[in-house]
């Protein structure tokens, strides 16, 4: 499989959270791979919410007033971001717990700061001939330093055990696609292809990449998501969508407004994508796509520096009931969104293809 040739340094959050020493991982590698999406410490993922789960407060300005736009709309325009540690689903040590208290929080928190100063002091890790190609130093990474401000254990929040209902045939689907990732490029993520991360995987939280700019017009709401640029330009309109018989990678979208929350349905999609795409959705990456899902994202403003967004996925052939993930969005005035020039001079998928060849042959051997 091409993730096995790859050195991944992922650290656990449960880790984090339970080890009283720093974790003593993702020391600095010499990088002779341009592309790099199936390693790295992507630590958390995708979010949502109904608009009243329990921590709130954490993140909401009781006396914010939404501002609107020369138009008269909810303004939600800007650069926000939404890195963290926070895992998609929730771990094992926190089972039956929705929130860490202020306390667990800040250890944490305190424990990843502690982990990250460790990998950046730790020496090179040089790559030798015919051993591990490496993988991105510390230095290119910038997952988060922190669980969310809500305190919420995992980013799925409903159902409440924190963990989506994978149908048993969508488990085998994905054991096979991650199983076969170096047979075909076909086969390999489409992440790693950079064609696109989909929908709502362009919104999950990644290793690097965080940011995502909302841009808004009197009949069109913007999305640009930094990872790869993928880029959603969904009508505020109740057209109809196009032909079922019509699969998209990030589907057909459309978009009204309930009071000062943003409502964005998506369906169209196909069944050549996957519900995540990289290490950060864990036991979700490989999960496959089909013509029946439906997604429904809502964004809404309660403060200077938040937008609350969450997400339901309804895909009655792959998961048994239909289920949310949610996390607050933070302004990012000051960033800066550079060119992501993912498919250009994209010549891992060929050297990870070539090292299964090589792979295929010493079998037969």
């Amino acid at each position: 499989m091409a993730d096995q040739r790859l050195h991944k340094t992922t650290v656990r959050w449960s880790e984090l959270f339970l080890s009283p020493e720093p974790t003593k991982v993702g020391r600095r590698v010499d990088v002779r791979s341009k592309h790099g999406f199936v390693l790295g410490v992507l630590m958390a993922v995708l979010a949502a919410a109904a608009p009243s789960f329990g921590q709130r407060s954490r993140v909401v300005d009781p006396n914010w007033t939404t501002p609107r736009t020369s138009f008269g709309h909810p303004d939600l325009q800007g650069l926000w971001g939404n890195k963290t540690i926070t895992p998609t689903e929730r771990p094992d040590s926190a089972e039956g717990r929705a929130y860490l208290s202020d306390e667990e929080m800040a250890a944490t928190n305190q424990r990843r700061v502690d982990s990250l100063q460790v990998q950046d002091d730790a020496p090179p890790e040089r790559t030798v001939a015919g051993g591990r190609i490496g993988a991105y130093g510390s230095y290119w990474l910038d997952g988060g330093e922190g669980v969310l401000p809500t305190g919420q254990t995992s980013l799925v929040m409903d159902p409440s055990n924190g963990r989506a209902p994978i149908r048993p045939w969508a488990e085998r689907a994905k054991a096979h696609r991650l199983a076969t990732e170096g047979d075909d490029y076909r086969y390999m993520s489409t992440l790693d292809r950079c064609l696109s991360r989909g929908v709502p995987g362009s919104m999950l939280p990644a290793a690097y990449n965080n940011t995502h700019r909302i841009v808004q017009t009197p009949d069109y709401v913007v999305l640009q998501h930094e990872m790869i640029h993928d880029l959603r330009v969904i009508p505020l309109s109740d057209h109809p969508f196009v032909d079922e018989r019509i699969g998209l990678w990030m589907g057909d979208a459309r978009a009204h407004w309930e009071g000062d929350v943003l409502v964005v349905q998506t369906r169209n999609f196909h069944d050549r994508g996957w519900l995540a795409t990289s290490g950060a959705g864990r036991r979700l990456k490989g999960i496959p796509t089909s013509p029946a899902m439906r997604v429904i994202e809502r964004y809404e403003r309660v403060s200077e520096t938040t937008i609350m967004w969450s997400v339901t996925v309804d895909d009655p052939w792959v998961y048994t009931s239909s289920w949310t993930i949610s996390m607050p969005l933070t302004a990012e005035p000051g960033y800066v969104v550079y060119e992501y020039a993912c498919h250009e001079g994209n010549y891992s998928i060929p050297n990870m293809l070539a090292g299964a060849r090589v792979d295929d042959a010493k079998a037969r051997d």
